[in-house]
């Protein structure tokens, strides 16, 4: 019975030791270029009220509830939003906007897990086109250590950044 006991608690401290190792910040980038110049894009990411028609989360719960706060668009505009399990419970806060330029948001998650992140378009005007690019980035917990362990959170949260930019292009060049 011993051997096991001690086998047991070698496995946990080995455990604990590699997630502790894990990274304590992470940052999820992706970037495409968009045929048309900034200001053309910006309206659609600066007023949250317009995100369903580009946000791959929108397609993952169409029946997810939403509701906006505060000013119109840009800076202290916010949205809350509830849905099923892909999309979860949480609200995105915009925190800076630069016209044309950047948008910066905190991000509050409250389902499935907790934490608080912080999200940034930039838009960068390059030979006619933009490029348009998506981040977000955080503190990992413990639980998010472990998480990052199991799943490659680049991968699956970045491949629903590939997935919305893909959409906001689509959506703004058919605009022209």
């Amino acid at each position: 019975m011993l051997p096991i006991l001690l086998a047991l608690a070698f496995i946990a401290i080995l455990f604990i030791i590699i997630v502790a190792g894990q990274p304590d910040k992470f940052i999820v980038l992706r970037s495409t270029k968009i045929s048309a110049p900034p200001e053309k894009i910006f309206p659609h990411v600066n007023d949250l009220h317009n995100w369903n028609a580009w946000s791959p989360w929108a397609k993952l719960d169409s029946n997810a509830k939403n509701s906006f706060e505060g000013a119109a668009s840009g800076t202290g505009a916010a949205m809350a939003w509830a849905g099923n399990a892909k999309v979860g419970v949480g609200k995105m806060t915009i925190t800076e906007s630069k016209p044309v330029e950047s948008i910066c948001f905190r991000l509050d998650f409250e389902k499935p897990m907790k934490a608080t992140n912080t999200a940034e378009f930039t838009f960068k005007n390059e030979g006619g086109q933009t490029v348009v690019t998506w981040s977000m980035s955080g503190t990992n917990s413990f639980g998010g250590k472990i998480f990052g362990l199991l799943m490659n959170c680049d991968k699956m949260i970045g491949g629903q950044f590939e997935k919305g930019l893909a959409s906001l292009k689509a959506t703004v060049e058919a605009a022209k």
